[in-house]
């Protein structure tokens, strides 16, 4: 069961990236999230590379928060990610969910980018 739960994931991430493409003036803002955590990224796709990351293990919020895996701690993610992506000066990004539902610690890791500034 867990396992066709991920393909499915996959499936449905694949075919958003068929139409997201992150560039330097708009870069792509990835979700991760696991049991236990969420991870997000700022992307530049033409150059392969990772302008900017946060998760629920980095050392500026692992102080304030409990557990990595909620809502709160999302939120969290999401502030932290875009004060970072403004101080390299980015304001626009293109949001690729990975394949999650907008819904929950997903939602709310984009509630708090947006609280902190990032446009999308």
């Amino acid at each position: 069961m867990v396992v066709k739960k991920e393909l499915a994931r996959e499936r449905r991430h694949k075919r958003v990236r068929k139409r997201i493409l992150g560039t330097l003036k708009r870069p792509r803002l990835v979700v991760f999230r696991s049991l236990n955590h969420i991870y997000a990224q700022i992307i530049d796709d033409l150059k392969g590379e990772t302008l900017v990351a946060a998760s629920s293990l980095s050392k500026e919020i692992r102080d304030r928060i409990k557990r990595g895996g909620n809502i709160k701690s999302a939120y969290a993610v999401g502030e932290l990610l875009a004060q970072k992506a403004l101080a390299k000066k980015i304001e626009k990004v293109a949001f690729d969910r990975g394949g999650y539902l907008y819904h929950g610690r997903v939602k709310a890791l984009a509630e708090g980018a947006r609280k902190g500034g990032l446009k999308f």
